[in-house]
């Protein structure tokens, strides 16, 4: 290329998506392209698109639609998972050049220098696909951010062996396959080297970590193997797991983090039901009972500890009394905060064709009450945590004037913005929660910790 092309990202989803993301960016960097942000006028728009809801396959167009306001000539290119669903309907929206799927992406920049190099072969009548059968998708590409946030999320492990009846999640990223210890614990060096103070761990299913490539369904290394590996890792001053299946959260794993020198008091643990009932049509490794045992064992030997929730509301067959029976399971629940999901009919899942189809108004209306149970929860576990003396890190943005920061164990705290703070340690005292729900602290002293 003549003259540095600037490309732009856009990213749906979750952290192994950003992660991907920030992976691909490198990619493009190395071959010259400038980064810049999506508000900003690009040669290239990637999205890398998610298709967990109905929501993140409607926001895709609008996306779309953004870049094409800012530069109506630019290339745009859809990777991720709905690229891989739907390839073809991702194509036909007005704009789009480019959709890769789940092996592809990570060859994008060859498919984008092949189009600059040969413009002829954009058409406004459709995008290019290049797209694999998801057997095929059975090799392992390691990824993680950096750059973009104070902390950095490293993937450790892709697809998953999972047969929930409401999710995509295996046909958009294939089977269960795991990075090798080896390159995690060089990309997690690597990470350290940037001076990034907290590493979030990230997969599809991390705690079924270990799987080789190909579908090797043998072990090389056990989720518990790789923390123990982690902690040792020089520079990083957090480890924080991302979400991991309570039937994959050993006790061996819980007491471990409890005396870690890494590893943050923090879980988040998908639940989807409180009903055994829900949770045996969902096609869940576990019954709410084992759910019970798992909170229980953090909270005995982490009593500070943040537990995160993942729940579904409107799956089919969710009566009133079931519903009723997954609120009251919440609300005697010893967690921090619910991540609540409206179920949305998802093409190829055995759940699409269920009977007991909740109407969408009754969706909505239990989505709200959770949401209400979870700002409780939330509020309940802040106030649980005031006088403690705890570590924040600070982010890097300024927020109306604020700088936040999360602590160890997940408590969200703001202070005045002071740009010396942002990715710094800090011993401070929790005090008060303020209206807007965050907390204010105390420094128990201005010395940054561990730096």
């Amino acid at each position: 290329m003549t003259s540095a092309k600037k490309v732009a990202f856009y990213t749906l989803g979750c952290k192994l998506n950003f992660s991907e993301t920030s992976t691909i960016a490198r990619d493009f960097s190395s071959e010259g392209f400038e980064r810049v942000d999506f508000s900003e006028k690009a040669d290239i728009y990637v999205i890398n698109t998610c298709s967990v809801t109905e929501n993140a396959d409607k926001r895709f167009k609008s996306i779309v639609k953004q870049a094409q306001k800012i530069n109506e000539d630019a290339f745009v290119a859809a990777i991720g998972c709905y690229a891989q669903l739907k390839p073809e309907e991702l194509a036909d929206v007005d704009g789009v050049d480019l959709v890769l799927g789940a092996t592809e992406k990570f060859n994008i920049t060859s498919y984008i220098n092949d189009l600059l190099d040969n413009p002829e072969q954009r058409s406004r009548d459709g995008a290019q696909i290049h797209s694999c059968e998801i057997e095929d998708a059975d090799f392992y590409v390691g990824s993680y951010s950096i750059g973009d946030r104070t902390r950095a999320f490293l993937k450790v492990q892709d697809g998953c062996d999972y047969k929930c009846t409401y999710c995509t999640i295996p046909l958009a990223r294939g089977i269960s396959r795991s990075d090798t210890l080896e390159n995690v614990l060089y990309n997690a060096a690597e990470i350290s080297k940037k001076e990034i103070k907290e590493i979030v761990l990230t997969g599809v299913n991390i705690g079924d970590y270990g799987k080789g490539e190909f579908g090797n369904k043998k072990h090389e290394h056990t989720f518990f193997e790789l923390c123990q590996a982690l902690d040792t890792v020089e520079g990083i001053e957090r480890l924080r797991i991302s979400s991991i299946e309570p039937n994959l959260l050993k006790n061996e794993t819980i007491d471990f983090v409890a005396q870690s020198n890494s590893f943050v008091p923090h879980f988040h643990i998908p639940l989807q039901s409180g009903s055994d009932t829900l949770l045996k049509l969902m096609k869940r490794r576990y019954m709410s009972g084992l759910y019970v045992d798992r909170v229980s064992r953090i909270k005995t030997v982490m009593p500070n500890a943040c537990i995160g929730v993942d729940v579904i509301v409107g799956f089919p067959g969710e009566t009133e009394e079931l519903f009723l029976e997954t609120y009251n399971f919440l609300n005697e629940l010893d967690i921090s905060y619910l991540h609540v999901f409206t179920y949305s009919e998802r093409e190829n899942t055995e759940a699409a064709s269920m009977e007991g189809v909740v109407p969408k108004k009754t969706r909505a209306k239990r989505s709200k009450m959770l949401r209400g149970l979870s700002a409780k929860k939330r509020r309940a576990y802040y106030e649980s945590q005031l006088g403690n003396s705890l570590t924040v890190l600070f982010e890097g943005e300024n927020k109306e004037g604020y700088i936040h920061g999360f602590t160890e164990n997940y408590v969200k705290v703001k202070t005045p913005w002071n740009p010396e703070l942002v990715n710094t340690l800090h011993n401070i005292i929790l005090t008060k929660i303020d209206d807007d729900g965050m907390v204010r602290f105390e420094f128990v002293t201005t010395e940054v910790v561990n730096s």
